[in-house]
């Protein structure tokens, strides 16, 4: 594969006359304006072959030139144990496992943690061979700072039929979430579009371009300065839980990332969102029974809720 950067010139449609630079680039390459803003910024961005900045305006019929940086290189999967991942259910066609906070799913660029690919590997699993390289046998994930479950599929035809079921919607995956304060109702329907972030390559957010995303909540426990909630989820967007209770000026006690109240976090003992996949069901690829798995809250979960309890009473 080639690490060369790569030139491309692209005419400026009409419809985007007057737009910035960054604007326009964002929209005609379909990727963030930050990154856009990076490229001008750089001087990898020519205009009717005059170098120009993010926020000058495009003419429609006008050229743009820019220089796209190398592309990263392939992503190898590292056989590494990983402390404290649980293995709930193994058989011919896939395998549950109950994911340690810190984990990623799979190996990503810029990532040099551990992960669960890289762990079932040195535990000796073998996983389907579908889906990218990097990515093999996993049909969904959960954020590095979110612990819970996960299932993995090894034969090709599981991987198939649990693509299929999360695609249709219906496989049951259900999270416990602490959100600060208590949300209005206290059972509800968050639907709302979640796409990226306008001006932080980092996050998500709600957004009127965002992808279709449902999140259905209702309250577990209620406490002086946080709710315990249960979420269902009917669609699956990055982010989504998070992204959804930020914009309900509830966001997930520690996810400091979307806005929660760094003192609430410290006084709790958190460094990461409360946020935990604690079941998950699905019609079984080899018969299609129907089977549930359920994990307990990790030590750091269940501290915090000691002390939330405790505030409480």
């Amino acid at each position: 594969m080639s690490t060369l950067p790569e030139n491309r010139t692209l005419p400026v449609p009409e419809g985007l006359e007057g737009e910035r630079v960054d604007a326009a680039l964002a929209r005609m390459l379909g990727f963030s304006r930050t990154k856009a803003a990076e490229l001008a910024a750089a001087g990898k961005v020519r205009l009717d072959g005059a170098e120009v900045g993010k926020s000058e305006r495009v003419t429609g019929g006008s050229w743009l030139e820019v220089e796209m940086p190398a592309p990263p290189a392939p992503v190898r999967v590292v056989a590494e144990p990983v402390p404290g991942m649980g293995i709930i259910h193994d058989d011919d066609d896939l395998v549950v496992v109950d994911k340690p906070v810190g984990v990623a799913a799979h190996p990503s660029p810029g990532w040099r943690g551990t992960t669960v690919i890289g762990g079932l590997a040195a535990a000796g699993f073998r996983v389907a061979t579908s889906g990218a390289a990097e990515r093999q046998g996993i049909v969904h994930r959960l954020d590095v700072g979110t612990s819970g479950l996960m299932v993995v599929a090894k034969s090709e035809s599981a991987y198939s039929d649990l693509k299929r079921q999360f695609r249709e919607r219906t496989v049951d995956k259900r999270y416990h979430a602490v959100a600060q304060g208590h949300p209005d109702p206290l059972s509800g329907t968050i639907d709302a579009p979640v796409g990226r972030h306008p001006t932080a390559d980092y996050k998500w957010a709600v957004v009127a371009e965002g992808k279709h995303a449902v999140t259905h909540y209702d309250l577990v426990e209620a406490f002086r300065a946080a709710s315990l909630l249960d979420i269902r989820l009917e669609t699956g967007r990055t982010h989504q839980i998070r992204v959804h209770l930020s914009a309900h000026r509830h966001p997930c006690v520690g996810d400091l990332t979307y806005g929660a109240d760094p003192t609430l976090a410290r006084r709790l003992g958190l460094t990461r969102q409360w946020l935990h996949a604690v079941r998950l069901g699905f019609a079984h690829p080899a018969d299609g029974r129907w089977v549930e798995f359920a994990s307990d809250y990790p030590d750091d979960l269940g501290h915090a809720l000691t002390v939330l309890r405790e505030e409480s009473a």
